[in-house]
C-alpha cells in the first residue's frame, strides 16, 4: 500500500468512522479515536478488504497524570497482505472501561492484562482479566506516575526468624526548607 493509496482511502474512511484526529508521523498513520468507538474501529480495519489489519502487534499505555484523560493506550496493528502498519491511539481516565478486544484479537488478551496489571485501566469484557507481572498480593498499579519509586512495603530476610518478611515502609524523612538560591553560596546570617 503506498503513500497516495492511503491518503486516498483515508477521505473515504473519514466520511464513515468517527475519528478524532488523523496523524502521520515518519511515513507511520496514526488515528486517534474516541473509546466507544474503539472496537468498532478495530472490527472495521481487521476485515474490511482494503485494509485487513489481522495482526495486532502491540498495545501499550503511557499515564499522563495532568491531563484530564490521563492513560494513553495505543493499539499497533499490522496487514501482511499489504505490508503496512497503523496506530490507533485512545485515552482514558480511572473510572472509565474499554472494551476488551481479546475476542477480535487472541494476542490482545495478554496486552489488556498487562495494562492492567501496571496502569489500572479495566477492560470490559475481558474472560480473564488478572495481574500477571506483579504478585498476588500487591496494592497500586507500578507504571502510574504517583506510585512510589520505593513501592508501600518492603521484603526482606530475617535472619533470626529464618525466612522473608514484609514491613510496610515509612518514609518519616522531613523536607528541608533551603532561605539561600544557590548551594554554592553561604546562608546569610
Amino acid at each position: 500500500m503506498n503513500q497516495q493509496l492511503v491518503s486516498e482511502n483515508l477521505r473515504n474512511l473519514i466520511k464513515v468512522c468517527p475519528l478524532e484526529k488523523v496523524q502521520v508521523f515518519n511515513e507511520d498513520l496514526i488515528l486517534v479515536v474516541k473509546p466507544n468507538v474503539l472496537l468498532d474501529i478495530l472490527l472495521f480495519f481487521k476485515y474490511h478488504i482494503l485494509y485487513q489489519f489481522e495482526i495486532l502487534t502491540c498495545i501499550s499505555g503511557v499515564d499522563y497524570p495532568m491531563n484530564k484523560y490521563r492513560f494513553k493506550l495505543a493499539y499497533e496493528l499490522l496487514s501482511i497482505r499489504y505490508n503496512f502498519r497503523l496506530r490507533i491511539k485512545t485515552f482514558a481516565h480511572e473510572l472509565m472501561s474499554i472494551d476488551s478486544c481479546a475476542n477480535l484479537y487472541l494476542s490482545g488478551g495478554w496486552y489488556e492484562c498487562e495494562i492492567w496489571d501496571m496502569f489500572g485501566v479495566f477492560f470490559k469484557n475481558h474472560s480473564n482479566l488478572k495481574r500477571i507481572l506483579t504478585d498476588y498480593g500487591f496494592e497500586g498499579y507500578p507504571l502510574r506516575k504517583d506510585f512510589p519509586l520505593s513501592g508501600f512495603i518492603e521484603m526482606r530476610y530475617h535472619e533470626t526468624q529464618k525466612r522473608v518478611i514484609t514491613e510496610s515502609i515509612e518514609l518519616s524523612q522531613e523536607y528541608r526548607t533551603f532561605t539561600f538560591l544557590s548551594p554554592w553560596e553561604s546562608p546569610k546570617i
